[in-house]
């Protein structure tokens, strides 16, 4: 706050008189008019305020204008441009609030006179808090009417500051002394001055409570001292100054308190003052009443030295087994009933220097050697045996930072010869290996349990999928050809095309018992993801509907992955699928695909990548639905929505073809998907659709082999309406006996696990008597071993487009 005003302008120059300022206002501009037309009463006031020497402003009419002389100007301080003429209410608009009620209460007729008046207000830039002394004056027209108002105002800013800090101070030594009392009546503590001159003790009210005396300020010694036991006396006389006497400052004495009778243990402490010679003039100090502290220091040092000569027996017996201890291995170590060491091993020591970083000693309180946020946890231990159990346990002991070992350590109580409890033994051994070993076996067996689980479910999957295949061959390839055939009428041909779907979903959910189980046939080739994304926009975009955007985003010059189209294709619709469901509000779908190259993954091996991402902006998932995401037949959608093999089939899809399948999600923000798939070579020219044209140029005698019927019956019929003439024959070894016989097919499809001999065997012999006869092994189950790598094959079920298709593939 500051104490003075100034008017100074930031020139540095005297500031102008209020009248200089009064003649720079443009008047003539200005509500009140030009000074000629002024009122007489207004003139008249301005006469007399700028020779008054008091500070004073006037405030005059309806624009509430504002005037002062120079005893006011160092108020108003940086305000003071363009103060003179201003509007009162804007110039002083921090402090008008405080001044309002009596300013308009003038103008209302009534004078007011207010002393100390506090007005908030910021004249140097900062908010401070001010006191003023105001007398509001009504002033008059020419006509009688009231007009304006004349204050007259000084600041006592610093009057009532000096008041308050006063009272404060006045308060504070109250509350200090208020205070000092209370702690002598709670502390039992007399405060007293003896004037050595004297010999008359004053003291405080505590003081003469203490000695069973009423408060009379000032005694003559010899009161307090006849109080004093005759045997105590030769140290207890307050007023004994002798120097001798005076050396020993801090006392103890017995009284017989005047009013009980009782003897107490008073305390004494004090020191002495000197005069101006140097000589004693007063002592000072205080005293307190220690009865009951001396008997429990009584009692203490007769249970200790029990207590020591206990453990000291106790300790000689325990030297008795020292050398059997320190030979032992095993961290040993005593500690009493204040859990302190009070006998260790050589091996416990190291320990704990190997853990900690130091070395203990004999009289340490065990439990606050180790780091702060385990010295609970151990005080606990000690306690538990101390209180007489006898246990075990594993816990991890130790300063992280140097090495935090597990240990096994079991606890005792420690007995003197009449049974009591004077302390406990603490064994510890380090386990941490055999912890280690633990953990890393029991991770081992899970991990067994779980390849071992994979691979028993992926044999019944493959094996069911089998079956499924060879019953679903003949129905896929009869409704496919009654479809093409349009037999029937609407009606029929519309519960063939209900058939169909069905047929194609059961070979959907095949196709995945079989990615999971890795077992499907996957013809692995150069693709073209790019196109093969921008190919499925449509179909992706009418699968998921219309409330969800879908965003694709392939490189043109994108470099090609080895992949399985078909699959491939059945992964990413899959994975559309599986967002749709996760956006049941709408969002937005994005396929990306960016090459990528991996040096350096546990997943992958190093080399080029297509990184294919399907992310959306839905629900997301949680960390324990992340854990189980991909785990078959595990769904989040309820029953019947879904099978939960979507992205198991996907990630069974990308182990099979060297690469990977990798998430991101969380709750609220979405998921993204990622499918990386090593990067192809080259393309192959795309197989060609089953035309009319290429139908009619397909001809020659085709050797169909099948161990199921209905299988034969379907694919011969295929085969018959793409040209050929078919030959049948149940078994590999049948079919190899016609062709010893003279057959010479064009042609030989033949299913690959038939009782006997297999479709891959039936090849090789084949070839052995004719190199260059095409071959076309269809398997319904995808196992590798015995299928000739260079042999084309055919997945069941299939339709004829599929199968023109990969006899197209043969013809190359």
């Amino acid at each position: 706050m500051r104490e003075e005003s100034s008017s100074i302008d930031p020139a540095g120059s005297a500031p102008a008189s209020a009248a200089a300022l009064l003649a720079q206002v443009d008047w003539a501009s200005h509500p009140l008019g030009p000074r000629a037309e002024w009122p007489v009463a207004l003139t008249t006031m301005l006469d007399f305020l700028l020779s008054s020497p008091e500070s004073v402003y006037l405030v005059w009419g309806d624009s509430q204008t504002f005037f002062f002389n120079d005893a006011y100007a160092p108020i108003l301080g940086p305000r003071i441009a363009g103060a003179m003429g201003a509007h009162f209410p804007t110039l002083w608009a921090d402090a008008y609030p405080a001044v309002a009620p009596m300013f308009l209460g003038a103008l209302g007729g009534t004078a007011y006179r207010v002393v100390d008046h506090p007005v908030p207000m910021a004249r140097w830039g900062d908010p401070e808090q001010t006191w003023w002394t105001f007398s509001f004056s009504p002033v008059f027209d020419d006509a009688g009417a009231i007009s304006g108002v004349l204050c007259l105002t000084n600041e006592t800013t610093a009057n009532v500051v000096q008041a308050e800090s006063k009272r404060q101070v006045d308060l504070a030594l109250a509350q200090a002394e208020q205070s000092l009392r209370r702690a002598e009546e709670a502390g039992h503590i007399g405060v007293f001055a003896v004037d050595l001159a004297t010999n008359t003790v004053s003291a405080s009210a505590e003081f003469y409570h203490l000695f069973g005396l009423p408060n009379e300020g000032t005694v003559d010694a010899s009161r307090i001292e006849a109080l004093i036991l005759p045997e105590d006396a030769a140290v207890g006389s307050p007023a004994d100054h002798r120097a001798a006497r005076l050396a020993a400052l801090q006392i103890e004495y017995r009284v017989r308190r005047a009013d009980t009778q009782q003897i107490r243990w008073i305390e004494r402490r004090a020191e002495i003052e000197y005069d101006a010679d140097g000589a004693p003039a007063r002592l000072l100090g205080v005293v307190q009443d220690v009865t009951e502290r001396r008997a429990d220091r009584d009692a203490l040092a007769k249970l200790n030295a029990t207590l020591e000569a206990t453990v000291v027996e106790r300790t000689q017996a325990l030297l008795l087994h020292e050398n059997i201890i320190q030979s032992d291995s095993t961290a040993i170590c005593a500690f009493d009933t204040d859990y302190r060491l009070i006998a260790f091993n050589q091996a416990h020591n190291d320990a704990f220097f190997r853990a900690n970083g130091f070395f203990t000693r004999l009289g340490d309180v065990f439990h606050e050697l180790f780091v702060p946020e385990q010295r609970d946890a151990m005080k606990a231990l000690m306690t538990r045996a101390l209180q007489g159990e006898r246990f075990t346990v594993e816990a991890e002991f130790g300063n992280p930072e140097i090495d935090a070992p597990s240990w096994e350590i079991q606890y005792s109580p420690l007995r003197d010869g009449e049974g009591r409890i004077i302390g406990a033994f603490h064994h510890a051994r380090d386990v941490t290996a055999r912890l280690r070993a633990q953990a890393d076996l029991t991770a081992a067996q899970e991990a067994l349990r779980q390849a071992q689980k994979m691979e028993a479910m992926g044999q019944l999957t493959g094996g069911v999928a089998h079956d499924f295949n060879n019953l679903l061959t003949p129905i896929v390839g009869a409704l496919d050809l009654l479809q093409r055939k349009g037999i029937g009428g609407e009606r029929e041909q519309r519960l063939i095309e209900g058939a169909a779907l069905s047929a194609e979903r059961a070979r959907t959910l095949v196709q995945r018992l079989l990615a999971f189980a890795r077992r499907q046939p996957l013809q692995a080739v150069a693709v073209d993801v790019a196109a093969l994304v921008r190919g499925m926009g449509d179909l992706v975009a009418s699968t998921i509907g219309p409330q969800i955007r879908v965003v694709i985003e392939t490189p043109a010059d994108l470099p090609t992955a080895n992949a399985d189209p078909n699959q491939l294709e059945m992964a990413l619709l899959n994975l559309a699928v599986n967002a749709r469901d996760a956006m049941p509000d709408g969002g937005t779908l994005r396929i990306h695909a960016a090459p990528a190259t991996i040096e350096q993954d546990p997943e992958l091996a190093a080399g080029g990548y297509i990184c294919l991402s399907v992310s959306d902006t839905g629900t997301g998932m949680s960390a324990e639905t992340m854990a189980r995401a991909i785990e078959p037949f595990f769904s989040t959608k309820g029953v019947g929505r879904g099978t939960g093999l979507g992205l198991s089939m996907v990630h069974g899809l990308a182990s099979q073809l060297g690469g990977a399948l990798r998430l991101r999600s969380e709750p609220g923000a979405g998921t993204q998907v990622e499918l990386w798939l090593p990067q192809g070579r080259a393309l192959h020219a795309p197989l060609p659709a089953a035309t009319p044209e290429l139908l009619e140029a397909a001809r020659g005698t085709a050797l169909l082999v099948d161990d199921e019927e209905f299988v034969r019956l379907s694919t011969a019929a295929m085969l018959a309406e793409i040209g050929y003439d078919v030959v049948e024959a149940e078994s590999a070894e049948a079919a190899l006996a016609l062709v010893r016989a003279g057959l010479v097919p064009d042609l030989v499809v033949t299913d690959h696990l038939m009782p006997g001999m297999t479709g891959s065997d039936l090849a090789r012999a084949v070839h052995r008597q004719h190199p260059r006869l095409p071959v076309l092994v269809i398997s319904g189950y995808a196992e590798s071993e015995g299928i000739a790598p260079d042999l084309p094959r055919l997945t069941k079920p299939f339709r004829r487009d599929e199968l023109f298709r990969s006899l197209a593939t043969l013809a190359r």
